[in-house]
């Protein structure tokens, strides 16, 4: 029988998400010879903490479902212990990208990656917090359904609705199942669409590549962050294919093989940055499968306050910056193809720590021009979007600085993750009873 992760990482109370994580659990134990091994990586509060402890501890028990609840000083704990079993002369370094003080949405994702593999599982499925899953006939539409059915196996044992997959690529086991969402942008950019049309598609088609068009960045703006949309599930519809990044999330993902080669990049307050794999498997020629049991995205109250919209626009307009190196990087993984594997279809972490770090050299122009073109248009917008392009122009260097040194950071964790995930895959979730933690 072989053994899933199916993980939530939060900061902010979500009793609801929760209740149906374990329903989603319960249903891929039902339906599928898998153990599902649940984590819960949680960053709240104390108090919060406590709710959501009481919340899983009401979940119905089902002998194939495991809960795990971890709080940072579990997490911590754990990771300390892989770190130091892994060698690495860089141990804090590699604690503090992968634990850092602060938001990182790769982080979360890294160290759910690594305690999966101490838990035996040859997949990671990930959810957000802030998301639901669509109903259809008084019964939830669980992603999971279709990430059982494909991942980890070979095209041909794939059960898909449809398939547009190279007959060359059939001998590489399918590597990631996604679907995106419905509802709310996924980015909380909604009022600036409002507020203004044309700022905002000159804004977000700042994420393009420095060389597009005008009238490309507009494509891209009007596509942009819009998931599938707004209609609801009616019938499932599973397409074995090289997946299109752009149409899936990481709210609603599973990966098979990539994740044990190659983490997410660790960039603090920077929306986007656990994006890579996806990217990754494409550009690898890696089978997956594109699904449209999309979760239901929403925005949470925090988001909506002053301090949230503040805090969360420095991580879009971070996610701008970062673009600069990721296009450099992602350019590269599409042209070596086929060679971003070895002789067993692996990823060569090698090789995309290289082009990371490689990509740390590049000249910082294009990333003033886009400070300049959000000071303008936020300018524009007025309001406590001026309070934001202040807070941006006192920071503008360090800014530009930290786009460039979380490359650098990818690039070590990368180079450090083959013994870090070496390490994990021996190393006990909770220390043995009479050692540290």
């Amino acid at each position: 029988m072989r053994s899933i992760c199916l993980t939530l990482p939060t900061n902010r109370a979500c009793p609801e998400t929760l209740t149906a994580l374990g329903a989603e659990a319960a249903h891929a134990a039902e339906h599928a010879d898998v153990d599902v091994q649940v984590l819960i990586l949680d960053s709240c509060a104390p108090a919060v903490h406590a709710e959501h402890t009481a919340v899983l501890g009401k979940l119905p028990a089902h002998p194939r479902v495991t809960v795990h609840h971890l709080d940072e000083a579990a997490q911590r704990a754990f990771l300390t212990r892989v770190v130091t079993r892994s060698g690495s002369t860089k141990p804090d370094l590699l604690l503090d990208l992968l634990l850092p003080d602060g938001l990182s949405y790769g982080a979360c994702t890294d160290r759910a990656f690594l305690i999966a593999a101490a838990l035996g599982c040859e997949s990671v499925h990930r959810r957000d917090s802030d998301s639901r899953y669509q109903r259809l006939a008084g019964r939830t539409v669980f992603p999971v359904h279709h990430e059982l059915a494909a991942l980890g196996r070979l095209p041909a044992h794939a059960e898909v609705t449809a398939t547009d997959l190279p007959a060359a690529y059939a001998d590489r086991p399918v590597a990631m199942v996604g679907g995106s969402f419905v509802g709310e942008l996924s980015v909380d950019i909604a009022e600036m669409r409002a507020a203004d049309p044309e700022v905002y598609r000159e804004v977000v088609g700042l994420w393009a590549p420095g060389h597009w068009t005008p009238a490309a960045r507009r494509e891209l703006a009007d596509e942009s962050f819009r998931g599938a949309g707004t209609a609801p599930f009616t019938t499932d519809h599973a397409l074995l294919t090289l997946v299109d990044p752009m149409r899936v999330d990481m709210c609603n993902i599973a990966f098979h093989g990539v994740h044990e080669r190659v983490p997410l990049p660790p960039a603090r307050d920077t929306i986007g940055s656990d994006y890579f794999l996806i990217h990754l498997v494409h550009d690898a020629r890696l089978p997956g499968v594109l699904h449209n049991r999309h979760i239901v995205n929403y925005y949470t109250a925090e988001r909506r306050t002053d301090d949230g919209f503040r805090a969360y626009q420095t991580r879009f307009v971070k996610f701008l910056l970062s673009m600069l190196y990721f296009h450099h990087v992602y350019d590269r993984m599409a042209e070596a193809g086929d060679t971003l594997l070895d002789g067993t279809g692996r990823v060569r972490s090698a090789t995309i720590a290289a082009l990371a770090r490689e990509s740390t050299g590049l000249d910082r122009t294009e990333n003033l021009r886009r400070l300049d073109t959000v000071d303008t248009a936020y300018r524009r917008l007025g309001g406590r979007w001026a309070g934001v392009a202040d807070l941006l122009a006192a920071r503008r260097d360090r800014l530009l600085d930290e786009a460039r040194d979380d490359m650098a950071d990818f690039a070590l964790l990368t180079e450090a993750w083959q013994p870090l995930m070496t390490a994990a895959q021996a190393t006990p979730l909770t220390a043995p009873s009479g050692q540290p933690g």
